[in-house]
C-alpha cells in the first residue's frame, strides 16, 4: 500500500513538474551586451540590439514575460547550466562541441567569418598562408577564436584573444593587430562607425558560414519547441524582417 501511494505521489509530482515547465509564463534570457549591432549597452546602460529585439519578439509570440540580462561571454554556458537564466540569445554559433553541454534551437540568422585589416595593410586576402608572421585578433571562446588559433596559428600567425570583440577592434584601430577575425556583420557595423577611418574589410573566409541559435539546457525540450515555433512565426508574419531592417540592409536569415 505504501509503495503504491509513493508511486502515485511520484507520478503526480512528475506530472506537476512537467505542467509547470510547459505553462511557464516568465523566462530569463541572457545576452552579452558587448557585441554590436547584435547586443550592446546604450547610453542609458540599457541592453539594445538585434538579439535583444528578436528575444522580445519571440517572448511575445510565446506569450511569456521576458527578462533580459547581461552576462560576460566566457561565463555564458556555465551560467546557463547553473540555471541563472533559461536561454541565451547572444549570437552563439551552433557547434558540435557546444552541443556536448547544451542544446540549441533552430537558427535565427547565419553569417560567415570575415577579416578586417588596417587601411594600409599589405595582407592581400584571407587565405591562411597570407597570415604568416601576422598578429591576428579575435574574441575568446568563439568560433573565430578557434579559427584564429587552429587555422591561422598553424600557418604561422600569432593569435591574440580578447574578452570582447570591441577590445579586438580597438587594438586593430590602434595598430596593435595586423588583422581581426569576427562575424561579418559585426565587422561591417564597426567599419561603418568607429572603424571607418582606420580599417577596411579584407573579405569573407571561405567555408565558414555558421548559424546562430538560441542556447538552452538539454532537458528543456518544451522550451526549445516553443522557441522554434516562435522563430517560424516571426519570420512568416514579417516581424523578423522589420527588426532586421533596423540593423542590416540585407537578409541575414
Amino acid at each position: 500500500m505504501y509503495k503504491t501511494l509513493l508511486a502515485a505521489g511520484i507520478c503526480v509530482l512528475g506530472m506537476t513538474s512537467l505542467a509547470s515547465a510547459q505553462d511557464k509564463k516568465e523566462i530569463v534570457i541572457a545576452t552579452e551586451g558587448a557585441y554590436p549591432p547584435f547586443n550592446f549597452m546604450d547610453s542609458n546602460n540599457k541592453l539594445q540590439g538585434f538579439d535583444v529585439e528578436i528575444a522580445n519578439a519571440l517572448c511575445d509570440k510565446m506569450q511569456v514575460k521576458c527578462t533580459i540580462v547581461a552576462q560576460d561571454w566566457d561565463g555564458m554556458i556555465p551560467a546557463l547550466l547553473a540555471k541563472k537564466f533559461d536561454a541565451v540569445v547572444a549570437s552563439m554559433t551552433i557547434t558540435d562541441e557546444r552541443k556536448k553541454q547544451i542544446d540549441f534551437t533552430d537558427r535565427y540568422y547565419r553569417t560567415p567569418l570575415s577579416v578586417a585589416v588596417p587601411n594600409d595593410s599589405k595582407i592581400k586576402d584571407t587565405a591562411s598562408a597570407t597570415m604568416k608572421g601576422m598578429t591576428v585578433g579575435a574574441q575568446s571562446s568563439t568560433t573565430q577564436a578557434i579559427y584564429a588559433e587552429d587555422v591561422y596559428g598553424k600557418a604561422g600567425a600569432s593569435a591574440k584573444l580578447y574578452p570582447t570583440q570591441d577590445e579586438a577592434n580597438a587594438d586593430l584601430a590602434s595598430g596593435r593587430l595586423d588583422a581581426s577575425v569576427a562575424d561579418k556583420f559585426v565587422l561591417v557595423e564597426w567599419l561603418k562607425n568607429a572603424g571607418k577611418d582606420c580599417c577596411k574589410l579584407l573579405g569573407d573566409i571561405d567555408g565558414t558560414m555558421s548559424e546562430a541559435g538560441i542556447a538552452i539546457r538539454k532537458e528543456d525540450k518544451d522550451l526549445k519547441e516553443k522557441f522554434n515555433k516562435a522563430i517560424k512565426e516571426i519570420v512568416a508574419d514579417g516581424t523578423y524582417k522589420k527588426i532586421q531592417g533596423k540593423y542590416f540592409e540585407f537578409d541575414i536569415y
